[in-house]
């Protein structure tokens, strides 16, 4: 394997360069990423006849990014998925958030950190190669109090794991809760619908809805509902039952619990196969829980990379994160960051096939 990472100049927004930086393994993988939104542009990865193919939804270029509305293979914070009412209350300040209409902070707000440009450097590290980003948020961008400087560590190894690495710290109190957003489906970006994949989440427990998709604050078991997926299951089999939490999200747009805590132990939090060419993803992750999130929305109004049409359930995400809403649910685990502190994360996306 070369140990040349290939950097392309993409071009400029605002002012600062923006790069694509193209990583190699010495299996044929191959994974692009941008500095605009720390985002992911591209997964290449064999099947079980070793056909390669892109798995990952995107743009071929940056003004597909600058345009996107769904968040596409960004990076996304402060804070990821929603926080009812955006009106929160740390060391006895209250401050209020950017919310949309509907009345909840969203993925950072009104400019997150999925349209960003980060500071980047590619590096190599024996046979693993990858791409540093930071980028730090001033105090009060988007309501969050604290200068917090957050670094994203992107880095494609040989045995086909693609690892995110999460670091993150403020110089006054505030709230974090990043994640990786991507959109995959293991037929190919372009090959439309991913209800026939199947996924297997060992996790007992999710957490239900209201009416604003946000969390209600209780726990509910699996058991007996379309949440069960401790056995591979297609993704599509119960996406559209008589379920009113699939009616209030339109299907799967929930988050299921891996721990109560955050630690530092990796846990198997999901896996995705396509059963016609046998791709496999691994999900494992430090984070206390995961969001699924089926593309219900993709509509097909934006042009993606060769022209392919991202129509409603043609990706789907599995964001790694705290649980959405902790701000206002003291029973979660805590996502508050404090001067001093430290805050680590890691994901791995692992790649693999069938026989």
């Amino acid at each position: 394997m070369s140990d040349i990472i290939h950097t392309e100049n993409w071009g400029k927004y605002n002012g600062q360069e923006v790069y694509l930086y193209r990583l190699y393994n010495s299996n044929g993988v191959k994974v692009a990423i941008t500095n605009f939104g720390a985002s992911i542009q591209s997964i290449i990865v064999p099947d079980r006849s070793r056909k390669f193919d892109d798995v990952a939804l995107g743009y071929d270029n940056l003004r597909g990014y600058i345009d996107d509305p769904f968040y596409m293979g960004a990076i996304v914070g402060r804070y990821a998925n929603r926080i009812a009412g955006g009106l929160v209350r740390l060391d006895g300040k209250e401050y209020q958030l950017t919310i949309k209409e509907g009345g909840f902070h969203h993925h950072g707000g009104k400019v997150g950190f999925n349209k960003k440009t980060w500071q980047s450097l590619p590096f190599t590290e024996g046979n693993n190669q990858g791409v540093k980003l930071e980028y730090l948020s001033p105090d009060g961008e988007e309501g969050f109090p604290g200068n917090l400087r957050v670094t994203v560590t992107y880095t494609l190894n040989d045995d086909d794991q693609l690892e995110v690495g999460f670091m993150a710290k403020t110089d006054k109190t505030t709230l974090l809760n990043l994640t990786q957003h991507s959109y995959f489906n293991l037929a190919g970006y372009d090959a439309g619908s991913i209800l026939n994949q199947t996924l297997m989440l060992p996790l007992n427990a999710y957490l239900p809805v209201n009416e604003m998709q946000v969390p209600n604050g209780q726990l509910a078991f699996v058991d007996g509902t379309p949440f069960d997926f401790r056995k591979p299951t297609a993704i599509g089999e119960r996406i559209d039952d008589d379920d009113e939490q699939l009616k209030l999200s339109n299907g799967y747009d929930h988050s299921w619990v891996i721990k109560n805590h955050h630690s530092s132990e990796l846990k198997l939090a999901a896996t995705v196969t396509e059963p016609g060419n046998g791709r496999i993803i691994n999900i494992y992750t430090t984070e206390p829980a995961i969001h699924l999130y089926t593309g219900n929305f993709l509509d097909g109004s934006l042009t993606g990379k060769s022209g392919a049409n991202y129509n409603k359930r043609s990706g789907f995400c599995l964001e790694t994160q705290h649980y959405p809403d902790s701000p206002n649910q003291p029973h979660f685990p805590g996502t508050v960051l404090r001067p001093g502190e430290t805050f680590t994360s890691k994901t791995i996306f692992e790649f693999a096939v069938s026989d």
